[in-house]
């Protein structure tokens, strides 16, 4: 009798309705116009990181981001056959600085993205579990740091730490993790009160298999659709704050850096206001798509797992 009343209980959680609910949109994402443009992008900005070393050879062997330049001319170079998107100020190769910048946004994003998914998730789901005095504890927590400007605090913790991409993401996971952390908490509120968790709790599972083996696989999916979206707005983030000076040091292969070599020229003579279009057009295309890829992937997942938009 036992056995048969276990058995129940198993197929009661295996056949949750937001799990079916999930495996069915899943068959949606290939279908979806959104996906498909978002993971077209996406998969191109892949193959360039990937072959970087191919399509731009390095030529400092130990410092494959550091880009390669002829001289120490203020003024750009056009685009020749040495350079094909030209150079920049201290004629630093364009070409060389976005496709190499390629490996590094794709750094950045993942590991941002991933470090902050960890630490939210972690503590969102320790928080809505257990709920009481550990619920307002961490929320409180989470309070303080998003009441402060995300922008501004990035800023100074990479001015405490010190000019470096390193420190620019360090600061990136310190601002991000909260809203992870509150959305995956949500999520728990309403989910570990349903019958499948009382049953894998009656069956004898502890806390920690309760949580990531019963409520997560149920509650995930809202602070994924937020990981896709926030890939390329950190990556974004990343190239602001290298744009302002808080970056790797000059000559390494950032798209942010990129568009601040090119400051001093965004706008050329008067008599010919467009002269040096490529140093700051070039570089930035590369950010204004790998953004855009996330954010189409990021969008089509919304719409595909929010029941309330896929009804409309």
């Amino acid at each position: 009798m036992f056995f048969l009343k276990k058995r129940r209980i198993v197929l009661s959680f295996e056949e949750h309705p937001r799990l079916k609910e999930v495996k069915f949109s899943l068959s949606k994402i290939i279908k979806n116009p959104l996906s498909i443009a978002g993971m077209s992008i996406i998969f191109l900005y892949l193959m360039i990181a990937l072959l970087a070393p191919t399509i731009a050879p390095p030529k400092y062997e130990h410092e494959p981001f550091r880009i390669p330049h002829e001289g120490y001319s203020i003024i750009p170079e056009p685009p020749a056959p040495g350079h094909p998107f030209g150079t920049t100020t201290k004629q630093y190769d364009i070409f060389y600085g976005v496709i190499w910048g390629t490996r590094t946004a794709f750094r950045i994003g993942f590991m941002v993205v991933g470090s902050i998914l960890v630490i939210g998730v972690v503590v969102g789901s320790i928080s809505g579990y257990f709920g009481g005095i550990v619920d307002e504890v961490l929320m409180r927590i989470v309070d303080i740091f998003m009441s402060l400007p995300t922008l501004i605090l990035a800023m100074a913790i990479v001015t405490a730490l010190g000019r470096s991409l390193d420190n620019i993401m360090k600061s990136l996971i310190v601002v991000g993790w909260p809203i992870y952390a509150r959305t995956i908490r949500g999520s728990i509120l309403s989910i570990r009160e349903e019958d499948f968790v009382e049953a894998a709790k009656a069956l004898g599972a502890n806390d920690f298999t309760v949580i990531f083996k019963h409520i997560l696989p149920n509650a995930i999916y809202p602070v994924l659709i937020l990981a896709s979206l926030d890939i390329g707005a950190m990556v974004l983030t990343a190239a602001a704050l290298s744009f302002l000076g808080l970056g790797a040091q000059e000559g390494y292969a950032d798209w942010g850096q990129m568009v601040s070599l090119a400051r001093n020229f965004i706008v050329g003579p008067p008599d010919q206001p467009l002269m040096y279009w490529y140093v700051v057009t070039i570089p930035g295309l590369f950010i204004l798509f790998f953004v855009l890829g996330w954010n189409l992937l990021g969008d089509a997942f919304r719409d595909i797992f929010d029941p309330k938009l896929r009804r409309k």
